[in-house]
């Protein structure tokens, strides 16, 4: 049996032990601490922002965002529906409610058409979303320009939801600094890691204080433990902050490294009918951060799960694209805008749409293994 290829696990560089020892050696364990301070620093310098919040997870920033944004009980949050789950579910602990949104087929997120109905609806109904969700897929940024432009019509504040797209550009400017905040997710999966960890970031940098404030329990300034408010313990701890600080040294590296494995797998399959790849909109970049695959039903009699299987069977991990939101049993009774009546975009990509391994630790000569078994496959006809 040949070793296994994985989707994408954490890719160490070497750097990250020298911060971890520093903290060891300073007895800087628990959360906040100088390794801290700095990750929030060189995160907020490299993608041209004023502030950053280092905390425990993506889904953190996320809540922290909408609080700070005064979502409550009774409230809407419009959200991208083609996305990973944690990306809504921070409306409902503030005990509001998702409506979703279908992506469009230019960068396989947040439909502005889409978008344009649902605040259409809600304006006719007089009840406006406190905020508004949008997801960079697979390192795709969304149509900003556009989507922007709709939220600014009514007033709405934008979360970006960059969990999978640091590093990439939308004419010129860093994944994640478009809205009144961003968000960064440090998981093991993405580009780079801190085990789990994520940041908020905003150029409102009292905004950033607050939500720093609300992190460590709403602690008010006494000598005595005193709180005014509901807090949450949600800091990054200074060790796995001084991982984030080795990671975001070789960032460069990882996205140059991804972009070289999906452009292989572009190379070798694209020629083949019925197989195209997730899009690059022009005059943006992705860190293709997954190199994700689309096969055309009508042009490929394999299913994306008996590819799935294939790739399986040959210990090679790959995965569908996320269920849409709109379809997951929790969110079945919330309202979905789709980009066309007769059109759910997010429906047919997740359908037929395939995460390949892109894994920076793969070689070339496993990628090329992955590339033959997926010829293989979708030259038999079931």
């Amino acid at each position: 049996m040949n070793n296994r290829i994985l989707l994408s696990s954490p890719h160490m560089c070497g750097n990250e032990q020298k911060y971890i020892n520093e903290a060891f050696k300073t007895n800087w364990i628990a959360p906040l601490g100088p390794n801290v301070e700095k990750f929030e620093r060189e995160l907020a310098r490299y993608v041209g922002i004023a502030d950053a919040a280092a905390v425990s997870s993506g889904t953190a920033a996320i809540d922290l965002a909408l609080n700070i944004l005064g979502v409550g009980v009774g409230d809407i949050v419009f959200c991208s529906s083609l996305t990973f789950i944690a990306s809504a579910n921070p409306i409902v602990y503030r005990g509001a409610t998702p409506v979703f949104i279908d992506s469009d087929f230019d960068t396989w997120n947040m439909s502005p058409q889409a978008l344009k109905k649902a605040f259409i609806a809600a304006s006719d109904r007089k009840k406006l979303p406190r905020a508004v969700i949008i997801v960079n897929l697979y390192g795709q940024s969304a149509q900003m320009d556009e989507l922007i432009k709709i939220c600014n019509e009514y007033d709405v504040p934008i979360i970006e939801d960059a969990a999978e797209s640091l590093g990439s550009l939308y004419k010129g400017k860093k994944s994640g600094t478009f809205g009144t905040f961003g968000i960064y997710s440090f998981n093991g999966n993405k580009i780079i890691t801190t085990s789990g960890g994520g940041m908020l970031i905003s150029n409102d940098v009292e905004a950033i204080k607050h939500a720093r404030f609300l992190a460590t329990q709403a602690r008010d300034e006494a000598k005595h433990y005193q709180h005014s408010m509901i807090g949450y313990n949600y800091r990054l701890s200074n060790v796995l902050a001084g991982i984030g600080l080795g990671q975001l040294e070789a960032l460069n590296e990882r996205i140059a490294q991804k972009r070289a494995i999906f452009g292989r797998y572009k190379d070798c399959l694209s020629s083949i009918e019925g197989i195209s790849f997730s899009p690059e909109l022009p005059n943006t970049f992705s860190n293709r951060w997954l190199s994700v695959m689309f096969l055309n039903p009508k042009r490929v009699s394999i299913s994306i799960n008996d590819l799935i299987d294939a790739l399986d069977l040959e210990n090679i991990e790959a995965r569908p694209v996320w269920k849409p939101l709109h379809l997951q049993p929790i969110f079945q009774e919330c309202e979905f805008y789709a980009h066309d009546e007769e059109i759910k975009v997010s429906e047919i990509l997740f359908a037929n749409g395939i995460c390949l391994p892109s894994d920076t630790k793969m070689t070339a000569e496993q990628q090329m293994r992955v590339i033959e078994v997926i010829k293989n496959s979708v030259g038999c006809r079931t």
